[in-house]
C-alpha cells in the first residue's frame, strides 16, 4: 500500500453484536467532520452474500441503498445521516465480493499458476478495497461487521492489522467497542467482558489504542483506570458510549468524553476545536418538542423495527423540522383485520416489502386513509398497494392486483415492464439507486419539493402498469410525478384529500437531521394538522 497523508480509523466490536459501532463510527466521522476534516467510511462485513439485497429483513435489517444503485449494510444510512459524506458501491465490502474477485482472478490466471491462500491473497484483496475507499479523504473510518473472535472475521482483522505496518503508525488508529454490564444485583459495574475482547483481539495482533465502552452509565474515574490498566491503554483513551434518549446526542457524549481529541491525538492531526451548535441544535429540538403526533405504519417486518430503520429516522427528522415528537406505532399488516384500529393516528403510512404476506392489511390501512381523510404517505409497496386500492374501489376494476401479489389478476394495475419479463436473473430486473422525476406543477409533490425535478433512490422490481394509466387518470388518480419520458409513474396522489401521497422511490434514504426529506416534512406537517392521534 503506498505512502499517502489518509489516516485509517479501524472499529471493532467485542463480547457480542448490536453494541453500536455503526453509530459510534459515524459519530466519530460527525465529530472530525465538525474539526474541519474530509472523512469517509468503509463497512466491511464478513457474511459470504455478495451483499444484502437477498438477505431476510429479519435477519439483516434494512437494506439500505446508496445513490448509485448498491445495496448495502443499513450502517451506512448512519454515516449519511450523521456526515456529508455520500456513500457508494465501493463504501461496503462483504466476504462474498472479496473471494467472488480473488477466485475471478485465480481463474484468469492473475496469480500465475500460484496457490491462492487467505494470506496474501484474499488480505490484499481486502487492503486494495479499503485503499480505494480512502483515495482523496483526510480520514477513512472503517468498520469491520462482526464480533471478534467470529471465524469469518479472521481475514478481515488480518488485513486491517497489515495496514498499520504499511502506512506507519502515525496514521492508524484501532478504536475497540466492548460492553461493561451493570449487575444490579452486585450493585457493581464488571469489566471482565472489556478485558476478554481485549485478549481476544490481540490474539490477532491488534492492541487497540482507544476502547469505547457500552454502558448503560458514565463511567466512574477508577473504572476507567481499571480498565486501562488491565488492557494496557491510557487511561484518556478509555471512553463511555452511554446509553442515550435519543441517536443524536451521541457525538454530543463522545465528545464531552473526550473521543475526538484523543483520536487526533493518536493519529498526530491538527486542527481547531469541533463547532458542534447544530447537533445542539437538533438535541434540544429532539428533548423539547411543542407537540406531538403520532404516525401509524403499517408494514409486515415490525417485529424488527430495524427493517425500516430510515423510514423511523425520516419521520423523525420531519418531527425536528416542525419541533414536534413523532410516535411509531407499528402495526402488523398480516394481523390487521379491522382497519378502523387507526383511526386514532394522525397520519397512516405504509412502507415497502416484497411478497404476498400481509397485502390485504396494507391495502385496507390505504381505503381508510383514502376514506376517512387521513394524511397519507405510501413508499414503494406502499404506492403500489394505493393504485391497487384505488383501482378496486374507486374505478371498479374488481380484482385489480399486483402480479408480484397474484399473478393471475384480471387487472395487472402493477406489474413487470415487458422488458422485465424475459430476465432470468431478478437481480437484475431491480431499478436502484437514483432516478430523475418531473413533477407535475400544482399538485402536492410538487408543492412539498419546491421544484419540478428532482433525483430519488430507488429499490424495486414492479412499475405502475402504464396499460392502466389513462383509466386511473379518468377516475381522479392524479400521477404527479413521472419519469422524464413520461413512462414510469413515479408518485401518484389524491386531488381531493388533505394529504395522500405515495411514491415509487425511497425519499428516507437521503434524509438527514439537517436535511429531512421534503416529502416526509410535508406528510408531518399534514399530520399536525389533522391532529387526530396527537396528546
Amino acid at each position: 500500500m503506498p505512502e499517502r497523508s489518509t489516516k485509517f480509523i479501524f472499529v471493532t466490536g467485542g463480547v457480542l453484536s448490536s453494541l453500536g459501532k455503526g453509530l459510534a463510527s459515524a459519530s466519530l466521522g460527525a465529530l472530525l467532520e465538525a474539526r474541519g476534516l474530509s472523512i469517509t467510511f468503509l463497512k466491511l462485513d464478513p457474511y459470504l452474500n455478495i451483499d444484502p439485497g437477498t438477505m431476510n429483513p429479519f435477519q439483516h435489517g434494512e437494506v439500505y441503498v446508496t445513490g448509485d444503485g448498491a445495496e448495502t449494510d443499513l450502517d451506512l444510512g448512519h454515516y449519511e445521516r450523521f456526515t456529508r459524506a455520500q456513500m457508494a458501491k465501493i463504501n461496503n465490502v462483504t466476504a462474498g465480493k472479496v473471494y467472488d474477485t480473488v477466485l475471478g482472478k485465480e481463474r484468469r490466471g492473475d496469480y500465475l499458476g500460484g496457490t491462492v491462500q487467505v494470506i496474501p491473497h484474499v488480505t490484499d484483496e481486502i487492503k486494495e478495497r479499503i485503499q480505494l475507499a480512502a483515495e482523496g479523504f483526510d480520514v477513512l473510518i472503517c468498520e469491520v461487521g462482526g464480533t471478534v473472535g467470529d471465524i469469518e472475521s479472521l481475514p478481515f482483522l488480518e488485513a486491517i492489522r497489515q495496514v498499520r505496518a504499511d502506512v506507519g503508525r502515525e496514521n492508524c488508529c484501532y478504536v475497540h467497542i466492548a460492553l461493561v454490564p451493570y449487575i444490579a444485583t452486585a450493585g457493581e459495574l464488571k469489566t471482565k467482558p472489556v478485558q476478554h475482547s481485549v485478549k481476544e483481539l490481540r490474539t490477532v495482533g491488534i492492541a487497540p489504542d482507544i476502547i469505547l465502552c457500552r454502558t448503560d452509565r458514565f463511567l466512574p474515574k477508577g473504572v476507567k483506570a481499571k480498565i486501562a490498566l488491565f488492557c494496557n491503554v491510557d487511561e484518556d483513551a478509555v471512553i463511555t458510549a452511554k446509553d442515550v434518549e435519543t441517536i443524536y446526542e451521541v457525538p454530543l457524549i463522545l465528545n464531552q468524553e473526550g473521543l475526538d481529541e484523543k483520536v487526533t491525538q493518536v493519529l498526530n492531526i491538527w486542527t481547531g476545536r469541533p463547532d458542534l451548535g447544530r447537533w445542539s441544535d437538533i438535541l434540544h429540538r429532539a428533548s423539547n418538542p411543542e407537540s406531538t403526533v403520532t404516525i401509524a405504519m403499517v408494514g409486515k417486518y415490525v417485529d424488527l423495527t430495524e427493517s425500516y430503520k430510515s423510514l423511523n429516522e425520516a419521520l423523525y427528522h420531519a418531527g425536528f423540522h416542525h419541533k414536534a415528537r413523532v410516535n411509531i406505532e407499528y402495526v402488523d399488516s398480516e394481523k390487521l383485520e379491522d382497519p378502523s384500529s387507526l383511526r386514532n393516528a394522525s397520519g397512516i403510512l405504509v412502507p415497502h416489502g416484497f411478497g404476498a404476506r400481509g397485502a390485504e392489511g396494507k391495502i385496507a390501512a390505504v381505503g381508510l386513509a383514502r376514506e376517512q381523510r387521513i394524511p397519507y404517505l405510501g413508499i414503494c409497496f406502499g404506492m403500489q398497494f394505493s393504485v391497487i386500492e384505488f383501482a378496486r374501489n374507486v374505478a371498479g376494476l374488481v380484482g385489480a392486483n399486483s402480479t408480484e401479489v397474484d399473478e393471475s389478476t384480471a387487472h395487472p394495475v402493477i406489474d413487470l415492464l415487458p422488458e422485465q419479463r424475459d430476465i432470468e436473473d431478478m437481480g437484475a430486473t431491480m431499478r436502484l439507486g437514483n432516478w430523475p422525476c418531473v413533477l407535475k406543477p400544482g399538485t402536492k409533490a410538487h408543492k412539498a419539493y419546491g421544484q419540478e425535478r428532482i433525483a430519488e433512490r430507488h429499490r424495486h422490481r414492479y412499475e405502475f402498469n402504464p396499460e392502466y394509466r389513462e383509466r386511473l387518470e379518468a377516475a381522479g388518480l392524479v400521477c404527479s410525478g413521472t419519469s422524464p419520458d413520461g413512462r414510469l409513474v413515479e408518485i401518484v396522489e389524491l386531488e381531493d384529500h388533505p394529504w395522500f401521497v405515495a411514491s415509487q422511490f425511497h425519499p428516507e434514504f437521503a434524509s438527514t437531521p439537517f436535511r429531512p426529506s421534503a416529502l416526509f416534512v410535508d406528510f408531518i406537517g399534514a399530520a399536525l394538522k389533522y391532529g387526530g392521534g396527537g396528546d
